[in-house]
This record gives structure tokens, sequence and C-alpha cells, in this order.
């Protein structure tokens, strides 16, 4: 009977330290295969993939309230608040340190970041910064790779400022970083609140035109940005006032508001000066055609071969070939888009 018994324990410890040894390859498995599809950009889960895009693209948060930035005046209890003023100054006045009589060093165009990412960062609906700090690091299908925050500002430096990366470890980025983070302080991690990013239009039902743009423009934005959208130059002259929307020193065609939906997106809930997303100043249709028209205008070039390695997921207005559809450069460009959206 001591020797059953003894074997019976036996048995029951192998089949114990079986159990296990399955259930860890198990879960080896699921793991590499979440990272394979990850890697390779196809079906990867939204919490892994999650591309910046609009707000209606994105995972949101339960709180149906509109994202706020928290208070400056609050800094004063934080501990690196010489670090966060420093950030958002840098955003702010971006060309100061960067641009063609950059003190740090020539990077950019002479645009400061705020252009596109309103107020530094702050504003509703005006490409603000609440979310970035909660959903990054992310894995980005225009890289097809995972992404940091300081390779996300890289590429705004790239692109938006047609310029050079700065140090990733410098100063300079980490005071963005911190910025950033203050910022999206009260955003869960994994959610992105309403009035994060962009708000998202409705196509139109046909292609926006840029020849209605062009009269459009003429009447609702050349007193800011000029007849030749060059924009116009603060006393120092090495900053802009308002920044130019095409030509030599705008933004890149590598840019996010070279593609005609994040642009009409844009400009419908913040311009002209003053509007917000309570209070537009431009019909949908207004908005469609200005961006059409001003995205058509010349702008620097940028190797964009590398861009989305998976067709799939290239987004239906990218104004670049080639697709993984049979639709031409000049649908993407302009639309009509609900089309190609059920293609």
């Amino acid at each position: 009977m001591e020797e059953e018994e003894k074997y019976r324990k036996y048995y029951e410890a192998v089949n114990r330290l079986l159990f296990w040894v399955r259930f860890l390859l198990f879960a080896i498995v699921i793991l590499l295969f979440y990272l394979f599809i990850a890697y390779k950009g196809e079906g990867a889960p939204k919490w892994f993939q999650n591309e910046e895009v609009l707000i209606t693209d994105s995972v949101k948060s339960p709180n149906d309230s509109i994202w706020q930035a928290p208070d400056t005046s609050a800094w004063q209890n934080e501990p690196n608040v010489n670090e966060l003023r420093y950030g958002r100054n840098l955003i702010a006045n971006t060309a100061h340190y960067y641009g063609p009589k950059g003190t740090i060093q020539h990077s950019s165009n002479g645009m400061n970041c705020q252009n596109c990412h309103l107020d530094a960062g702050t504003k509703a609906f005006g490409n603000n910064y609440g979310a970035v700090y909660s959903t990054y690091p992310k894995f980005r299908e225009r890289s097809g790779k995972m992404e940091s925050i300081p390779k996300r500002i890289n590429d705004c430096f790239m692109r938006s400022l047609n310029g050079q990366a700065i140090d990733s470890n410098g100063k300079e980025m980490k005071a963005m970083v911190a910025y950033m983070k203050w910022l999206g302080k009260d955003v869960k991690k994994g959610e992105r609140p309403k009035g994060a990013g962009l708000k998202e239009l409705n196509f139109l039902n046909r292609a926006a035109s840029p020849e209605n743009g062009k009269t459009l423009f003429a009447i609702k934005c050349v007193s800011c940005h000029q007849a030749n959208g060059a924009g116009k130059k603060n006393s120092d002259s090495a900053s802009f006032q308002y920044p130019p929307l095409w030509g030599i020193n705008s933004y890149n065609r590598g840019a996010g508001l070279h593609r005609i939906i994040r642009f009409t997106s844009f400009i419908k809930y913040n311009m002209p000066q003053g509007a917000t997303f309570k209070n537009p100043q431009l019909s949908d249709e207004e908005a469609w055609d200005i961006a059409a028209f001003v995205n058509s205008q010349e702008r620097p070039n940028m190797d964009l071969s590398h861009d989305w390695p998976n067709l799939k997921t290239k987004p239906i207005d990218y104004p670049y070939g080639p697709y993984a559809d049979k639709f031409t450069e000049q649908a993407h460009k302009y639309g009509p888009f609900e089309k190609l959206k059920k293609k």
C-alpha cells in the first residue's frame, strides 16, 4: 500500500507539472501571435495599433464631456515646473529655437508646433495633445512599427516643419514630452477623450473642388495667409504670425494635414481665426473646397516610399499611390469619399 501511495503522489505531481507546462506554452503562443500580427500591421487589436486619426476612429473615453487642458497655475505644485514651462514654450515658439535663425539649431521651416496643434496643443478639436500620453507608445500603420512620443514629435519636425529630427534624448525633447504628459495627466491610459484630435465631418456627395476653394480662399483666408499662401511673418522675420499654407516654407507632402479629410476637419472647427467647434464660421462644403484648394498647391517634397508598408491600411484620403484599390490618385485626393470608404 505504501508503494501504491508513493506512485499515486508521483503521478499527481507529474500531471500538475504537465498542466503548468501546457498552460505556459499556450500563453507563449498567444503572446507571439499578438506580437506577430502587430508587427505585420494586419488585424492588430485596436488597443495595440490605434493609428491616430480622427476622434471617431479612436478609443473614446466613457466620459462624454469635452476635454479641457489642466490649468497651468497648478504648475507651482509640480517638481518639474521649469521643465513644463520650457516644454510649452518650445511648442508655442518652435521657430525661436529651431527655425532658420534658431538659437539651438536650424531644424525647421520657421513654423511653430502650435500652428497645427493650436494654443500650444490645448484647444478642443484643435489637434491638441490631450490623448498623447494615454495612447503612446502605440503601433502606427504609417510606419508599420511601434512608436514612442519622441518618435512622433520628430515625425512632425520632419513633415509638418519640413526639417530634421532633433535629439530624442536631449533636454528639449524631454521637456516637450513632460509637457504632453502633464496635459494628459487626468486621462486614463488607453483612453482618448472627446475633444482630443480632430472632429470628423460628413463626406460630401461630390468631389471636393479646388476651383471653388480658390474663390473661397480669396474671401475667407487671404487676410492672414496672403494671396500666395506664403503667410505673414513677425517683425523678427524669423517666425510667422500666420503660417504659410503652401510653398517652400510650409508643411511638406508627408504631413498629416496634407490629407484632405484631416485638413478639412482642422479648418472647419478652427478657421478663420476665432472659430471653434461650437461656433464654426465655415459650412461643410466651404471647408472641403478650401482644403482641396490649399492641398492642391505646390509644397516641399518628401520621400514617402516607406510610408504605409501595408497598403490595405492606407487612408482613403492619402493623396499619393500606390493603393490597394483601383481608384485613381485624383479620387483619393478629392473624393467623393463615400464610394472609397465602401471599397
